[in-house]
């Protein structure tokens, strides 16, 4: 059985239940306390030596960083959270590039600010929100196309941007989602699945 180190208040983490959970996959969890530094240290830290989660073991195959480990999961369970052609794969890795480079890492400095009490530099949340307008003014234009994300099916890219989505949507920095209608209506379509609902539970 799959050995997942991790916690679950962790948008990464997040993401690797959300994918156990859509894949039916039973796994083991081990909760490491970031909140006292467990990441940081052994025996955290000789699994993941840049001190974050979360890690896999797999019947002892070791891994790191959160959207591979999502990739692993659904190959090894042959699932249905990657398309089968070659450009629905493309789009949904160009999707979680957008998610990595432009969305996550400005979502990211509100929810420091907001959820994790961990106060921002003005400019920088200033930066961040403007960088966050733009990218989900270019996801709205996609999901007024698709229902999910990344085409018509829901994948590992719609996973990859949950864990951030849904905790912008607990404070003042829901706007950036809810100013875009498809974005709004993407979220709503996504985040009612019983799987996240399970992982957030």
């Amino acid at each position: 059985m799959i050995k997942l180190y991790g916690n679950p208040r962790s948008t990464c983490t997040r993401k690797v239940l959300m994918t156990l959970a859509e894949l039916k996959t039973p796994f083991e969890m081990n909760v490491v306390d970031f909140t006292k530094g467990e990441h940081k240290q052994e025996p955290h830290i000789s699994r993941q030596p840049f001190g974050r989660i979360p890690t896999i073991d797999d019947d002892g195959f070791e891994m790191f960083e959160s959207r591979a480990i999502c990739r692993y999961l659904n190959e090894r369970a042959n699932g249905h959270l990657v398309p089968g052609d070659a450009q629905g794969r493309a789009k949904m890795e160009q999707w979680i590039s957008v998610e990595t480079s432009e969305f996550s890492v400005n979502a990211m400095k509100f929810i420091y600010e907001h959820t994790f009490k961990r106060a921002q530099d003005p400019a920088v949340l200033e930066a961040a929100g403007k960088a966050l307008t733009l990218t989900c003014s270019v996801m709205d234009k996609q999901l007024a196309k698709t229902d999910f994300i990344a085409g018509p099916t829901f994948t590992l890219a719609d996973i990859g941007y949950m864990p951030y989505a849904e905790y912008l949507m607990g404070g003042p920095a829901k706007t950036f989602l809810t100013a875009n209608p498809h974005v709004s209506s993407w979220w709503t379509r996504i985040s009612t699945r019983p799987t996240w609902q399970t992982v957030i539970g």
